[in-house]
């Protein structure tokens, strides 16, 4: 029953939280400070969302794999579920979109290394981006689970 109350929790709280992150958090320092000032205040929230994303990838991908594994065992499904394929896509944009190409913005801004600044900006917003919808469709699929031991009509 925790398990699936996990399951059902985290993937809301985290949605909301990446939605709050990217239309209401970052864009409002670069409507009051200067650009470096505001580039600073966003990079550090950006650093923030990315190790508070990994450690709740690695938490559903626990309770995806837990869960995954007992359906399994009482034969409703196999070791892997689309819910830890869920877990498994944001941790892959979290690493990509913060851990690699964020490191390339600074050289880029002084014109070092194959791509611009603002290429690599898009390629870390469709990470974020793709990060989100795979967090919402986590959170999409919580809600339409059935409680253990409910039927649909409790």
């Amino acid at each position: 029953m925790a398990l699936h109350r996990w399951r059902v929790l985290l993937p809301g709280l985290w949605g909301g939280w990446l939605l709050c992150v990217a239309l209401l958090a970052t864009p409002a320092p670069f409507a009051l400070l200067t650009l470096p000032e505001a580039g600073r205040v966003v990079a550090r929230m950006l650093a923030e969302e990315a190790y508070t994303s990994l450690a709740l990838g690695v938490v559903m991908l626990v309770l995806e794999r837990v869960a995954a594994s007992r359906a399994a065992e009482a034969g409703e499904g196999s070791g892997f579920s689309l819910g830890l394929g869920l877990a498994l896509g944001t941790i892959a944009c979290t690493v990509a979109g913060y851990f690699v190409v964020e490191p390339m913005m600074a050289p880029a801004r002084l014109g070092q290394g194959p791509l611009s600044f603002g290429q690599l900006h898009l390629i870390s917003s469709g990470f974020y981006l793709v990060k989100v919808a795979l967090v919402l469709t986590l959170a999409w699929r919580a809600s339409r689970w059935p409680m253990p031991g409910r039927t649909a009509s409790s």
